[in-house]
């Protein structure tokens, strides 16, 4: 295994319907890259843990329901760039839509995953900082790995 850093991934996002949970499916769409990132988030699978204690035997654990991780990817706010306004208006609206979202690592990988944005707010600091963007993603499906 070779390890790798994070510098170089990129994030898009696509108001696009995939046609099936698949990676043809979702490269079928069009994605609008997200500018000015400087982190992302988590993907992939954890799972609830379920237990059972019977009176008599050893305590019994369970998978309980998949939670597919949660995109935080902050920006720095950029009201010219496409994908940032797509990821705004993603999160203003109200009726519960899936988005596309495609994060493409340095060495090529590809996951794709659809998911509901739930914030993009504006994060002002103080006078020495960016004005950012950080936006809160759940992600809803399986990733798809492309």
């Amino acid at each position: 295994m070779v390890a790798t850093t994070a510098a170089g991934t990129a994030l898009a996002i696509s108001a696009g319907t995939p046609a099936a949970q698949t990676a043809a499916a979702f490269a079928a769409l069009t994605f609008t890259e997200i500018g000015g990132i400087d982190k992302i988030g988590t993907i992939g699978p954890t799972f609830g843990k379920v237990e059972f204690q019977p009176l008599k035997g050893p305590k019994d654990k369970l998978k309980g329901s998949p939670d597919y991780g949660t995109l935080q990817p902050s920006a720095a706010y950029d009201e010219s760039d496409a994908g940032q306004t797509l990821l705004r208006t993603a999160a203003e609206d109200e009726t519960n839509k899936l988005y596309a979202f495609k994060v493409t690592y340095p060495n090529g990988t590809i996951r794709f995953c659809q998911g509901r944005v739930f914030a993009a707010p504006e994060s002002v600091d103080g006078a020495e900082s960016v004005l950012m963007t950080n936006a809160d993603i759940g992600i809803c499906t399986k990733p798809i790995k492309g």
